[in-house]
């Protein structure tokens, strides 16, 4: 017997750890797009299973119809998106810029229309010095500005690195997706777990992922249109830009488009335009929010067994920390945190009826 044989296995796992930590920091630069490539492929596995077997088992060229769809479905429309809010941001701007967007007049409009209890209330914390309001909001205007400027900059910089970045997410999403099945057997095989609770995570894995991506894209997509075409009949600027917006806050369960849409609402209200205020208001809290309320649980909630605080909270904690990358990772963190303790307990409750 070799006496020598737990320092070679110790030995053995700390080489492992270490070249596991290595691979890590070289491959950081390229987490998002190693991360997105992921999770594309994840989602598309179930067209590259279907086209596969229409396609007589060649799986090249099953890959590669999947690849052409995905950039169709998802990776152009998103560059188109991304171009045409890029023209509407730079409209906003401007106008912001020139004063004909002036936040600070809108809020001095809505501060006289209120009540005088109200306005003493306001004076009293200090919440009515339009002129001071004007100065912070003109401070931000030029930080704006020059944050504007400097990404414009980065951009042009950084051309083609983000060309790269994009090259290197095909060249990974074509093999992730061809060989997904291999990857996925070899990766539940190195796991140090029973196959029961193995099977168990990487389904609760899968599920939640493709239901956070899926649902919460669908339910961002419904909401920021709907919101844009309300705000473009309505004759507000810069529809898309708003929409986009309330697309992207959308990602936060019952709060989030409402960050955009109930501010306009409200001035409108207090400005006199009833009409305009009352149809966006019903219409947004009624179409909007019914489409929150039934979309949401139906393809995001109902697949991933979690309540809608709980989504909630994880969604803000991961967007905080990890930016968009959060709504998926804060979610599937607290999924597997809530199966694994709900493992743990029903080992516990397996042990004590022996």
């Amino acid at each position: 017997m070799d006496g020598n044989k737990p320092l070679h296995q110790t030995s053995f796992y700390l080489l492992l750890f270490i070249v596991s930590i290595a691979l890590c920091f070289i491959l950081a630069p390229f987490f998002n797009t190693i991360f997105w490539g992921s999770i594309l492929a994840l989602i598309f596995q179930p067209v590259q299973r279907w086209l596969l077997i229409r396609f007589g088992r060649r799986r090249n060229l099953a890959a590669f119809v999947t690849l052409l769809l995905c950039v169709v479905i998802v990776i152009l429309p998103l560059m188109l998106v991304a171009g045409t809010l890029v023209q509407q941001g730079a409209l906003v701007y401007g106008q912001l810029r020139s004063g004909n967007l002036n936040f600070g007049g809108y809020f001095d409009q809505i501060l006289h229309a209120l009540p005088d209890s109200v306005q003493s209330m306001l004076a009293s914390v200090g919440l009515n010095d339009i002129r001071g309001l004007q100065q912070k909001l003109t401070a931000g205007a030029a930080q704006i500005s020059q944050f504007v400027a400097a990404q414009a900059l980065s951009i042009g910089h950084n051309t083609l690195q983000f060309l790269v970045s994009f090259g290197v997410m095909l060249y990974l999403l074509f093999f992730l997706v061809r060989d997904g099945r291999e990857i996925s057997r070899l990766i539940r095989e190195a796991i140090p777990l029973d196959e029961e609770r193995k099977l168990l995570l990487t389904r609760k894995f899968t599920t939640v992922v493709r239901a956070t991506v899926k649902g919460n894209v669908a339910v961002a997509l419904v909401q920021g249109s709907l919101g844009g075409i309300a705000f473009w009949v309505i004759g507000i600027q810069g529809a898309l830009l708003w929409g986009v917006l309330m697309a992207f806050l959308s990602l936060l369960p019952a709060i989030g488009a409402a960050l955009i849409w109930g501010p306009v609402a409200i001035y409108f209200l207090v400005t006199g335009a009833l009409a305009k205020g009352l149809a966006l208001f019903a219409f947004c809290a009624l179409v909007i929010g019914m489409v929150d309320n039934v979309l949401r649980p139906i393809l995001v909630g109902k697949d991933t067994k979690m309540p809608d605080w709980v989504v909630l909270i994880s969604t803000l904690g991961g967007m905080s920390l990890l930016g968009i990358n959060g709504f998926v990772i804060g979610p599937l963190i607290a999924a597997l945190f809530m199966s694994c303790w709900a493992l743990l307990t029903r080992d516990k409750h397996g042990a004590s009826t022996q």
